[in-house]
């Protein structure tokens, strides 16, 4: 015998008081994605199964899963997870008050120098220039807002790689290739790897003539905004030589440090 009312049809749905449509595992990782949105530097295994209750392995399982797709970022030095480039779509706004709160400095900066200032982001295994603010100079080296550029052979992107997982790094190498741009060009991992040692050492990167022939860049990372972003300052090689280089470098961390203690929402 059915346990059905018979004066209810079998299609219709059972009364709101009955009802329970959730699923375990969707409940947990909405609970995981809460806690990641609500994190400003990112959350441990051991939070994650202190504020959910399930087991560390269940935990760690559902983590790595995220991870594989791109919806966790984790830092191996730290163990802290944060929100991955798989919300990146959804992030829009994230990037327009960004884009928003570094203008003002990289028209600074654009001035101070007179060369041509960007903002860069990882996007998938490439860079995405965010925001772009060309020199004045009729002979100017400068890429188009939207355009896409390889992260073996810019100052930007070695500059956000720098501060990313190793493992995610080759990765997104093995990916994307590594073309010799110029002749110049990092084409290794090993020797990618090595630049980037450089890089964290001496807190900024340099693209000398690796992406365009006649071009020189450097860049440093915006390490306090949560996403995978760069500044950088580029211009003809002839017009930005070596000796100019740390001092521009020098000007972008101070645009970093005042971008990553200022409140999201505040334009300096």
């Amino acid at each position: 015998m059915s346990s059905l009312s018979p004066h209810r049809n079998s299609d219709e749905p059972p009364p709101a008081e009955d009802r329970d449509y959730s699923l375990r595992a969707v409940d947990r990782v909405c609970a995981i994605l809460n806690l990641l949105q609500e994190s400003v530097d990112g959350i441990t295994l051991n939070e994650v199964v202190e504020a959910t209750g399930m087991p560390k392995s269940s935990a760690y399982r559902y983590l790595w899963t995220l991870e594989t797709h791109r919806y966790v970022e984790r830092d191996e030095a730290t163990g802290l997870c944060r929100l991955g480039l798989g919300f990146l779509g959804m992030q829009s706004r994230h990037l327009e008050l960004l884009r928003e709160r570094v203008r003002p400095w990289l028209e600074g900066v654009r001035d101070e120098f007179g060369e041509t200032a960007n903002l860069g982001l990882l996007d998938s295994d490439h860079i995405i220039y965010i925001d772009i603010i060309e020199s004045r100079r009729g002979v100017r080296l400068a890429a188009s807002r939207g355009d896409r550029d390889p992260l073996h052979s810019t100052a930007l992107g070695k500059a956000i790689t720098a501060h990313l997982p190793e493992a995610r790094v080759r990765e997104l190498l093995e990916r994307s290739g590594m073309p010799a741009r110029t002749e110049r060009t990092i084409v290794t991992i090993e020797d990618y790897f090595a630049e980037l040692d450089k890089v964290r050492a001496q807190g900024y990167a340099v693209d000398d003539g690796e992406n365009e022939a006649d071009g020189r860049c450097v860049a440093v990372p915006l390490l306090g905004t949560n996403l995978p972003a760069a500044i950088s300052l580029s211009a003809p090689a002839a017009r930005f030589p070596q000796r100019d280089v740390a001092g521009a470098a020098k000007a972008l961390r101070r645009i970093a440090e005042q971008i990553s203690t200022r409140p999201s929402g505040e334009v300096a």
